[in-house]
């Protein structure tokens, strides 16, 4: 894997292609340009984000298309989800420049991070947010939270710039492992939660979906290594095949 030296701004069901492309011209303000996008509502390519990108095109031409979130954050190790409601999910909250220092920090030992910006007009839902790692939280006016997505994009891109000079870069002895991509996660998290059902963990019937999204969030909490999910992995197989021989 090798690590982008920037954040990528993964735009999950943005609505507006003028949003998009002031997105794009928010993003390159601050030396960023990798842009992801998934499902967007009126189709791509969009004339509106082009016009509206102006001299930030280019990133409109290279920007990643994905079908769903896990697909867009398949190759990141940390994921910040910005949101300006409580969601009632465990998770570390930064503010824009706190969460911007520590993805520096991470970017430089060599992890791929990502910042999930939710569509216009509700944001993004729980089962998005229950994907990242942390969540960003913006000091704004509690009577008026809402912000604009390109203004939003445009506040986190600032504070990365402010960042990226600051820090001093580090190494982490990985001890000949590297960190999880989230697909590793991902897949280590279906394991669990198929095994799980198998031995009726998910009761009641009810209450299970809520009980799988805390199991999928309790998963992205965590720094996982590769040779930790493969170790959790093994874990879970042995348990099993203990259990088999028993009965």
């Amino acid at each position: 894997m090798t690590p982008d030296p920037q954040p990528s701004f993964v735009l999950i069901r943005p609505q507006m292609g003028e949003n998009i492309g002031a997105a794009a011209r928010a993003m390159w303000n601050f030396g960023l340009d990798r842009m992801r996008i998934t499902a967007p509502r009126d189709g791509w390519p969009n004339q509106k984000a082009v016009a509206m990108a102006s001299g930030a095109g280019r990133l409109l031409d290279e920007a990643r298309m994905f079908d769903t979130t896990a697909d867009a954050l398949a190759d990141c190790t940390y994921v910040f989800a910005t949101t300006a409601r409580q969601r009632g999910l465990t998770k570390p909250v930064f503010s824009p420049e706190g969460a911007m220092k520590k993805a520096a920090e991470m970017i430089a030992q060599g992890q791929n991070v990502a910042v999930l910006f939710g569509p216009e007009r509700a944001g993004l839902e729980n089962d998005d947010i229950a994907r990242a790692n942390a969540i960003i939280s913006v000091p704004v006016n509690p009577e008026f939270a809402s912000l604009n997505l390109a203004q939003c994009v445009l506040l986190t891109a600032y504070e990365w710039q402010r960042q990226v000079a600051e820090i001093t870069h580090e190494t982490v002895d990985m001890a000949k492992t590297d960190w999880a991509e989230n697909i590793e996660v991902e897949k280590l998290s279906d394991h669990y939660e198929q095994r799980l059902e198998e031995a009726g963990f998910f009761f009641p019937l009810p209450k299970s979906e809520g009980m799988k999204t805390n199991l999928r969030n309790f998963w992205s909490r965590m720094p996982l290594t590769r040779a930790d999910v493969q170790m959790m992995h093994g874990v879970l197989r042995q348990m099993v095949r203990w259990k088999e021989r028993d009965d």
